[in-house]
């Protein structure tokens, strides 16, 4: 960045590579995508198929402590190899993250605060991950192994609303309106710096021309090249009344707001958000919900996982690995498992707790990695008002209030009756504020918030609701692992490395952090890693 920085004060102008980026940039959200791919969070799988791990000698073990993704993953792949597999799992299902609640589900957050889920048959919410982008190819190679069925995922719904309580009277407006009035401005303002031939030197006259068309038509300029009220920008923005068949069948242009009014609303910040790599289309969801990936791993694995376990204690020899565990629904003496060697996914923020003869750096290692707050809150409203009235089919709705996002239930499309909102979904600090109310309280707020987006429409037909706080979740304290740069460089290989005859993975031993890709591809380093010490041991 500082040598672009350099070259474009030497000129006095703008370069080519220079002009390029600043397009890149308005159109979508490079230097988010660069950010978050510095510390690991937007790189493309590195997934190549399934391990080759052979054949190991009749009844080598492994213990896997925890039955999520990147657990079962580990187990699959090792008990294929021919190892003798026991995975302990604390939850009473599988799939850790991996979670769709429905009604008659309950769950307990810390505190002991329990909450009912009251959902109409057939509903349900994703309190966890809820994407499956197209190049997160092994979780994908999963789903078709064991036949989870998967359908499209709306990430961008140009007919949903943006909204600021601090911009056009604290109404919300469509996202395409927003977006092409900022593409329109931005574009002209571009042209206009080439008619003022201050790219003469940098840019030939071949591009400037090819430039000028593609902002015309990127930013729905006229023949004029002006971002104004008129055909071009309503085909971009929509109108205020479309075109019709018959007599009366003309269209009635909107009008576009100013650049004034757009950069001092703050919208525009929503416009990245389906253009950062993990956001690009195609993605997939499960019909039915996110844990029916979890459910078919775990009928895979069968008996080979015993659930209810609390891992309490740690120990490694020269001769094998032994986990203390108690049982948390039965309670009683705590109770042992043993085997040669381990692969461990327990997230880091509980394994700092749990005693464990490690080295001293990978020790540091688990300690120092903070996880991120996180809430989700599902509602379920008892008919489908942004589909019947707001024509709202799936994809997101932004907002500057705590509540951050609306997400809409992407199945049941034109359906009569109930649908499930994500109606919040929030991290840090307004996290933090959500999960020190009562559930209820969580839940009375969104319905504040989306209030103010669905006038009339989110209290008056509001049926029931949960509210998912993962940093007060049990069995993780948090959403996931939040690495830094300088945290990557110190820990992370430290972290990842087989201590003996402990190796960890997860999403946190990952570079895709907080993604079920990031689980899978650490399960499948992990795995190969260790089959390769065990046939040299």
């Amino acid at each position: 960045m500082s040598s672009e920085k350099n070259d474009a004060q030497k000129t006095k102008g703008v370069s080519r590579r220079s002009l390029l980026r600043m397009i890149g940039t308005v159109a979508g959200s490079t230097a988010m995508y660069n950010a978050m791919t510095e510390l690991g969070f937007a790189q493309e799988s590195g997934y190549a198929g399934p391990p080759k791990l052979g054949n190991v000698k009749a009844g080598t073990s492994v213990l896997i402590l925890g039955a999520g993704i990147a657990g079962m993953v580990a187990a699959m792949e090792l008990r294929d190899a021919g190892y003798k597999v026991q995975v302990l799992e604390y939850n009473n299902r599988p799939g850790g993250r991996n979670w769709t609640l429905r009604g008659g589900d309950t769950f307990t957050e810390l505190g002991g605060i329990k909450q009912e889920v009251k959902f109409s048959p057939g509903q349900y919410f994703n309190p966890g991950p809820w994407r499956l982008p197209y190049h997160h190819q092994g979780i994908l190679h999963y789903c078709s192994r064991l036949g989870v069925e998967l359908e499209p995922f709306t990430q961008v719904n140009y007919n949903a609303w943006v909204h600021n309580t601090k911009a056009n009277g604290g109404k919300p407006k469509r996202y395409r309106e927003v977006m092409a009035d900022f593409q329109g401005h931005v574009a002209e303002l571009l042209n206009k710096t080439m008619q003022q031939k201050a790219l003469d030197q940098q840019v030939t006259r071949q591009d400037r021309e090819m430039l000028a068309e593609a902002l015309r038509r990127w930013g729905a300029l006229d023949q004029d090249m002006k971002y104004v009220k008129g055909r071009a920008s309503a085909r971009m923005r929509g109108a205020l009344v479309n075109e019709g068949g018959g007599i009366n069948s003309l269209p009635v242009y909107s009008d576009p707001d100013s650049l004034s009014n757009i950069l001092s609303s703050g919208m525009w910040t929503a416009l990245g958000r389906g253009q950062n790599f993990e956001s690009q289309t195609p993605i997939f969801q499960p019909k039915g919900g996110m844990g029916n990936i979890g459910t078919a791993f775990g009928k895979a694995l069968g008996n080979l996982i015993k659930y209810n376990c609390k891992v309490i204690d740690i120990h490694q020899d020269e001769k094998g690995v032994t986990a203390t565990y108690i049982d948390t629904v039965r309670g009683g003496q705590p109770q042992k498992a043993t085997a040669d060697w381990c692969v461990c996914t327990i997230p880091a923020t509980i394994l700092s707790q749990i005693p464990m003869n490690v080295s001293a750096k990978k020790k540091a290692a688990i300690n120092q990695l903070p996880y991120s707050a996180s809430i989700k809150i599902g509602i379920e409203m008892k008919r489908r008002f942004w589909e019947e009235d707001d024509n709202i089919y799936g994809g997101m709705s932004y907002t500057d209030q705590p509540n951050q996002q609306i997400g809409y239930p992407q199945w049941g499309y034109f359906s009569k009756g109930p649908g499930v909102l994500l109606a919040a979904y929030t991290f840090d600090k307004e996290a933090y504020r959500f999960t020190s109310q009562t559930p209820e309280e969580r839940i009375r707020h969104a319905l504040d918030y989306g209030e103010k987006i669905h006038p009339g429409k989110y209290k008056a037909n509001f049926a029931s609701g949960v509210a998912v706080g993962w940093h007060r979740s049990p069995f993780t304290l948090g959403c996931g692992g939040r690495w830094t740069e300088e945290g990557r460089a110190k820990y992370y290989n430290d972290l990842c490395s087989l201590d003996g005859r402990i190796v960890l993975a997860g999403e946190h031993a990952s570079r895709m952090a907080e993604w079920q890709e990031g689980s899978t591809l650490s399960a499948l380093d992990a795995i190969t890693r260790l089959h390769k010490r065990v046939m040299t041991a």
